[in-house]
């Protein structure tokens, strides 16, 4: 079987990657390792800024084991406060709505059971929140002046 002209260039093309390959390697053994662990180590400064210094001893802190939090914080709830807003849309015959929040101008979704019956689109009422299923809802709605 005769080998091509293209089969051959790409044999000797093959092998010389390999040396080269092969040539790096013994540089980087005789050279010590140029890239070694401890080029490789980075730390972190107390303000969270990746250095290549390592850390003062000096200015270790030392924590107390009850004092880390594991959790979130929890959030002071809305649902306390008494909002204040205006009926953007109402649909009598569906039963629901949504109020626009006077100072965030976010839309809560209401339904006519948490509102009076004489609610109308245009409204101001004063209402709170309590988390639905698709987000926060407007409940105990009423009318204001």
């Amino acid at each position: 079987m005769a080998i091509s002209f293209n089969k051959r260039e790409l044999e000797k093309k093959r092998e010389q990657k390999r040396q080269e390959k092969q040539k790096r390697k013994e540089e980087r053994k005789a050279n010590g390792g140029n890239g070694s662990f401890d080029d490789m180590i980075a730390y972190v400064d107390e303000n969270g800024v990746i250095t290549s210094t390592p850390p003062d001893p000096v200015k270790k802190q030392e924590v107390e084991i009850d004092d880390i939090a594991v959790s979130t914080p929890k959030k002071e709830d809305m649902e306390d406060t008494i909002l204040k807003g205006r009926v953007e849309y109402f649909n009598p015959d569906k039963g629901y709505g949504f109020i626009k929040n006077a100072t965030s101008m976010d839309k809560y979704f209401f339904h006519i059971s948490s509102a009076p019956a004489s609610i109308t689109e245009g409204n101001k009422v004063t209402f709170e929140l309590e988390r639905g299923k698709k987000g926060m809802n407007a409940i105990n709605i009423a009318l204001t002046n």
